[in-house]
């Protein structure tokens, strides 16, 4: 008779392994060492900006099967806002000139012969090295692919790079990138619309998690962290959470869904990604909400600090990835810099500093290189 699987860590894994353990009518606890599940894709409240936040922005397409699942079993589809069909609203901050990337359904990609679809000043052979992407080996980088320079490099494959791998494309592996392109663009403008959460992140991918777990009768205990697992015969046999020992019987199961430091941590011996890349988000309360429009209210930024801008209601918020030399700048630093972005971006010409919060991810995610 099967046991019960405890999972170890409530962040978005950890949520939806035991998602699809309790669809299955399997005995689940979830362990999670903080106050809260979500790990890095969380709301909280914010004293200082007097309403709720992210701790980070996070932009999906529809074609992130995965991602898609897990919040139709949870019945959570439905808190996603974005465009009927695939644009990317962009910006360069250098020149003010805007333009809108804009697929074309099928698998057919007719849109890079469309210059009112395509990065500006770019021709449609330029975008025949994404071949060199699908084709590269292991060892390759993105830039190993498509060369350094130029336009399209400037305002298509690197900020691809950026956003997708959380690393600049010189470092960042050709064949991790390919994985998000056949999942998303390859498919055409169905698999590449982009969607953000209409309300916040926990209200989206968290809160719904926790009440179907809730409703299947799986148990999640908050302010527990595991201190060490003890092993026999070639298996774990007790979890250690320091006041407390958890007995495991000979048909439970044990899932670590936690970064990659912890895992290395219980398991010595585990191999494991050993580097990180940090992200740094920034929230700014305005005094009145931006006018973006409500289907798209999200920017690429190219040129500038920021790469993204997100606007939700009156709070406007801008995404710096690969940003370990930002992330070690003091708060006002980095308020200021990204400040400069959105009153361009918004046309803000004149307003001063708003309230703002900085959030710096130091160990967004494991360094995706070759």
């Amino acid at each position: 008779m099967p046991g019960t699987t405890h999972i170890v860590g409530a962040g978005l894994a950890g949520l939806a392994a035991a998602v699809t353990l309790a669809r299955g009518s399997q005995a689940v606890v979830l362990h999670e060492a903080s106050g809260q599940a979500g790990g890095r894709c969380r709301s909280f409240a914010d004293a200082k900006l007097g309403c709720s936040i992210d701790n980070g922005n996070h932009l999906l397409l529809s074609g992130n099967a995965s991602a898609m699942r897990y919040l139709r079993s949870i019945g959570a589809e439905d808190r996603l806002v974005g465009p009927d069909r695939a644009c990317f609203p962009f910006i360069d901050l250098r020149t003010g000139q805007r333009w809108r990337l804009r697929p074309n359904p099928g698998v057919v990609p007719w849109w890079i012969l469309d210059p009112r679809r395509r990065v500006p000043e770019t021709r449609a052979r330029d975008y025949l090295t994404a071949i060199r992407i699908a084709l590269a080996g292991r060892s390759r980088t993105v830039t190993d692919c498509v060369g350094e320079g130029g336009v399209l490099f400037e305002r298509f494959w690197q900020p691809l790079a950026v956003a997708a791998l959380n690393g600049p494309a010189q470092t960042g592996a050709a064949t991790l990138l390919w994985r998000v392109l056949r999942e998303t663009f390859v498919p055409g403008e169905s698999a590449c619309r982009p969607r953000i959460a209409a309300a916040g992140l926990s209200e989206t991918f968290v809160h719904p998690a926790l009440d179907f777990l809730h409703r299947r009768g799986a148990e999640v205990r908050l302010g527990k962290r595991l201190r060490g697992i003890g092993g026999g015969d070639g298996r774990a046999r007790r979890l250690h959470f320091g006041e407390a020992t958890v007995a495991l019987s000979d048909g439970d199961s044990l899932l670590l869904a936690v970064p990659p430091a912890a895992a290395a941590e219980l398991l010595p011996g585990l191999t494991v990604p050993k580097e990180s890349s940090a992200i740094v988000n920034v929230h700014f309360r305005l005094p009145i909400p931006p006018g973006l429009p409500a289907e798209l209210p999200f920017m690429g930024l190219i040129g500038g600090t920021a790469q993204w801008l997100f606007v939700r209601g009156d709070v406007a918020s801008v995404t710096v990835s690969a940003a370990a030399a930002l992330a070690a700048e003091p708060a006002i630093a980095i308020a200021r810099a990204t400040w400069k972005d959105v009153v361009a971006a918004l046309g803000l010409d004149g307003a001063d500093l708003p309230v703002y919060r900085v959030v710096k991810e130091k160990r967004a995610t494991f360094a995706q290189t070759p």
